[in-house]
């Protein structure tokens, strides 16, 4: 029985994931379905290089830096840097777009294995800008262990 819930669950992402590729006006393609599968699957952010050799040959590394670039770009993908400037990819929440990223909460980076989990129930509040200034992004994170770690 599981099996077959199990099986349902993916069907149900493969169809959300294409929906959403579909909205988003992108072609829908193994690697960007690949892309989306492995991000969905995982508690906390990614980096290329995670992805990579999670991918292994079945994408190439331009591919990927391509997917990542058109999801950042399209909303369905955060970056985040974690401690050691790398860049790692989260999913968006629902409310953002192509124009707009909704994605402001604070980010929890472990200090020892180094994962970004996003904190989406701790909000940044509204932060005012002098007047001329046009705000496009704002980074909180917060360092120390994680679970895993304090065990």
């Amino acid at each position: 029985m599981k099996e077959d819930q199990k099986g349902l669950v993916e069907a149900n992402d493969l169809v959300r994931f294409k929906n959403l590729l579909r909205e988003n006006k992108l072609k829908v393609t193994q690697p960007r379905l690949r892309v989306l599968e492995i991000i969905s699957a995982k508690d906390s952010a990614i980096s290329q290089p995670e992805l990579e050799k999670l991918l292994g040959k079945e994408t190439d590394r331009v591919t990927l830096y391509r997917i990542l670039a058109s999801f950042e770009e399209k909303g369905i993908l955060h970056k985040v840097f974690d401690l050691h400037g790398t860049a790692t990819y989260a999913t968006c929440s629902h409310n953002c777009s192509e124009h707009k990223h909704e994605d402001q909460h604070i980010h929890f980076i472990c200090s020892s294995c180094n994962s970004v989990i996003c904190l989406e129930e701790i909000s940044i509040p509204n932060i005012r800008v002098p007047k001329n200034f046009a705000l496009q992004s704002v980074a909180v994170n917060a360092v120390g262990l994680c679970d895993k770690c304090q065990s």
